[in-house]
């Protein structure tokens, strides 16, 4: 395992206030990336964008326009993770499958393999950069097409249940699990197009929770405590 691709989820950013930024748990996930790149990984990054629009839940605004909402927020949040990285000193360098001015970078796979050759975390924002895709197939695409090892998934929730934690107190968490399991038990780990995408392209995932004391870290070194998913 050297190339990882890392995805926050919106929410998970937004520590117990739930929306904007909680900046001490941002710093905490730098702090722990930082060890990684010292180590010699090379991490890829993708945001959800959930702290700031859940747009899917309106009635009242065009699902293209909520998506494309979506997608800015993924914006403003990786400017923002990339600037507490830099903060702690790491080099960054966030891209995006559109045009955003002189904020970004446009994103190819050359450009993302000379930026990891420079010992740089990549961020990639923006999703799939087209609507009715959510995170969840952009962080899939991104995985394969800069051929990573393999998807950290950092949510809320310490991994894989069979049903909902928050509702049943008796919900059993997973260790491993497949892709097909994930599917047909209708898990909410990743959506139906990135759990196809990534079945068929054999990436597997791994599920953690962010808050937990160096999560990230212990995922990579094999301390880990969350539900593998297997293709």
């Amino acid at each position: 395992m050297k190339r990882i691709m890392l995805k926050l989820s919106g929410e998970a950013l937004a520590g117990d206030k739930h929306t904007g930024f909680d900046e001490p748990t941002v710093r905490e996930v730098a702090l722990q990336v930082k060890k990684l790149v010292d180590m010699g990984y090379e991490i890829g990054i993708v945001t959800g964008g959930g702290n700031f629009w859940r747009g899917r839940t309106s009635e009242n605004i065009d699902r293209t326009k909520a998506d494309q909402i979506g997608m800015l927020a993924t914006v403003m949040n990786c400017i923002y993770v990339s600037e507490i990285f830099r903060s702690v000193g790491m080099k960054t360098q966030v891209l995006t499958p559109f045009e955003c001015g002189s904020f970004t970078k446009l994103f190819s796979k050359d450009r993302a393999n000379k930026y990891f050759e420079k010992g740089m975390v990549v961020f990639f924002a923006g999703g799939t950069g087209h609507p009715y895709f959510s995170t969840d197939t952009g962080v899939v695409l991104r995985a394969i097409e800069i051929e990573a090892d393999v998807i950290l998934l950092a949510k809320s929730i310490d991994g894989v249940y069979d049903s909902d934690p928050k509702v049943n107190p008796d919900a059993v968490k997973f260790d491993e699990i497949t892709i097909d399991e994930v599917v047909s038990r209708g898990l909410q780990v990743v959506d139906m197009t990135a759990s196809i995408l990534a079945k068929e392209n054999k990436m597997p995932m791994m599920v953690f929770g962010l808050n937990e004391a160096d999560s990230i870290v212990n995922t990579v070194s094999g301390k880990f405590s969350g539900t593998k998913v297997t293709v």
